[in-house]
């Protein structure tokens, strides 16, 4: 990849971050944050996690307790989890697949041959049903290529994993590679792009629109809200 591909590509990740994830997280999991009935609510757990948190559980530290577990770890995630094959799509327009069960094709920068290749964002996002499917995926396509006399192998079907590093893999994925290779993190976008280092010149980039992000006004809003209804609610 020349360089000024790899810019060009940065660029497309910093701005795909930008309107997609960052957008999704102020307008709408804030939005749903600061309302009650978006929360399964433990009636046993509420007050002890206020308490832990703020050492006090009046309604402000009940919000507090409850909105930054989801505006700052789940809402986030689900997110990233939802888009990350546009993300993908975005920066690489050519490599999307009509194959079934196979999200993009991609010419592998280390050994030269074409990859066919199921996406997953990261090292704990399939369960144990997952796995018979993605080989079911798999077999399908060799198959196919067998009637149609395609030169396809067993390491030619990939499973890519966006981010992560191999010694994070959970069981399922270990037992796919077993039988086909999951490339993760570093190792998948080098493959993909001819960059050893270009996962972590991604991260550094979306890192940079991170500091473009001041969230503490519409925080503080989303849990003002909340306590309010909490206020109502519990008194």
């Amino acid at each position: 990849m020349k360089e000024k591909d790899q810019i060009l590509l940065l660029k497309k990740a910093k701005t795909f971050f930008r309107n997609e994830i960052v957008e999704a997280h102020i307008m709408t999991a804030c939005k749903k944050a600061s309302k009650l009935s978006n929360y399964n609510v433990n009636p046993f757990l509420y007050k002890y996690l206020a308490n832990f948190l703020k050492g006090n559980d009046n309604p402000r530290s009940i919000a507090e307790a409850l909105v930054l577990p989801r505006v700052l770890g789940s809402s986030i995630n689900t997110s990233f989890g939802m888009r990350f094959q546009k993300l993908i799509s975005e920066l690489f327009e050519g490599f999307g697949s009509t194959t079934s069960g196979i999200d993009i094709e991609f010419v592998d920068a280390i050994d030269g041959r074409k990859k066919y290749c199921q996406l997953k964002s990261g090292p704990n996002t399939i369960n144990f049903d997952d796995v018979e499917t993605i080989f079911g995926h798999f077999k399908g396509v060799i198959n196919l290529a067998r009637t149609n006399n395609l030169n396809i192998g067993i390491n030619d079907m990939v499973l890519g994993v966006v981010y992560g590093e191999e010694s994070e893999l959970s069981s399922h994925y270990k037992r796919i590679n077993e039988k086909y290779p999951v490339i993760i993190g570093q190792e998948f976008w080098h493959r993909i792009t001819g960059r050893e280092n270009f996962y972590f010149e991604l991260i550094d980039a979306v890192g940079e629109v991170a500091l473009e992000v001041d969230g503490t006004k519409i925080l503080d809003e989303t849990i003002d809200s909340l306590s309010k209804e909490i206020s109502t609610k519990f008194s």
